[in-house]
């Protein structure tokens, strides 16, 4: 990490992709974190395969040349993504106060560490910030004209590479026992939610595979606020049939690249959604729910014909925001 020492703990979470592995945690040893906390699934019974790919992915990241504190958190047995990750980060923050987390496809630009260091320190005592995300939504042709500060104040926020705090962390229920046909009704009437989204929690409470839905869902109820970079800092290079849930190439975000972060950053004196910035994040993230489901359904022609439509789709959409239109 360039002039700065990542002396914020890095957590890095692996399974059984080594050529990924292998490209992502190079990007961790070159920013040189003092601490390092590595989280392993087991390999999956049914995958005969898995033995030996997570055993070479575990031998990738004894490959420490630097000084540092590695504590390590492996399950011998596979238990998904949802209570593997979910039961790593609970030993994460029972381990330190604040951590930058990875996953293993998740390939860092070197100044997000330093971008997610200094963001962890400045809000480290600020209650209603509660997530660091690496990843902005709205491309930068469609983010508010002079807007002069480093990052923007939001409801939303990637898990694709992230930040926080023990403090915040306590919130999380990978259960989701505050679930309720109430709440959900109230959730689908929420200005920042719609249809997807909510449906979204109620799988992760019926048990979908999954733990991100639910940190969502916790920091929404508690009006938890995630500090954005006005760019990408990282970029999924995981996406695809090896994935466990991002399995369509054609996601949005996927082809978007890192771009590094300027310092020093300039801080915003308000601590508030910027609503601006909400209405666009909102208009992408709603905006083509719909695409997805079509490409998601139906027979393989009819699948094949629907990626094709939505990559036709986001190229015309991408070079209306290159000229600057809505």
């Amino acid at each position: 990490m360039t002039e700065t020492a990542l002396t914020t703990p890095v957590a890095f979470a692996i399974f059984n992709r080594p050529e990924i592995t292998a490209l992502t945690f190079a990007r961790i040893a070159a920013a040189k974190p003092t601490q390092l906390l590595i989280i392993a699934d087991g390999p999956r019974p049914d995958h005969p395969t898995d033995v030996k790919a997570c055993a070479a992915v575990r031998a990738i990241v004894e490959r420490i040349d630097w000084e540092c504190e590695v504590r390590r958190n492996y399950s011998e047995v596979n238990l998904g993504a949802r209570r593997r990750l979910s039961s790593g980060f609970d030993w994460v923050f029972d381990q330190v106060e604040a951590a930058i987390i990875l996953e293993d496809d998740i390939l860092a630009d070197p100044t997000f560490f330093r971008f997610a260091q200094e963001m962890l320190d400045y809000y480290r005592d600020d209650g209603r910030v509660m997530h660091i995300a690496s990843r902005n939504p709205v491309l930068s042709t469609r983010q508010p004209p002079n807007y002069p500060y480093s990052y923007y104040f939001s409801s939303y926020g990637s898990t694709w590479g992230w930040a926080s705090w023990r403090r915040a962390w306590q919130i999380f229920d990978v259960d989701m026992e505050l679930w309720s046909p109430l709440l959900k009704a109230e959730l689908m009437k929420h200005p920042a939610l719609n249809e997807t989204a909510v449906g979204n929690f109620e799988a992760a409470y019926k048990g979908i595979d999954a733990w991100d839905y639910q940190w969502h869902f916790a920091r929404r109820i508690h009006n938890g606020l995630s500090v954005l970079p006005r760019k990408d800092l990282v970029r999924n290079i995981g996406i695809g049939n090896v994935a466990t849930n991002t399995k369509n190439i054609h996601t949005r975000g996927a082809s978007r690249i890192a771009e590094p972060q300027e310092f020093p950053l300039i801080h915003p004196p308000y601590v508030m959604p910027w609503p601006s910035f909400e209405r666009a994040a909102k208009r992408y993230t709603q905006g083509f729910h719909w695409r997805n489901q079509f490409v998601k359904k139906g027979p393989k022609w009819l699948t094949g014909l629907g990626q094709r439509l939505v990559r036709w789709m986001e190229m015309q959409e991408l070079r209306r925001a290159a000229v600057g239109k809505s």
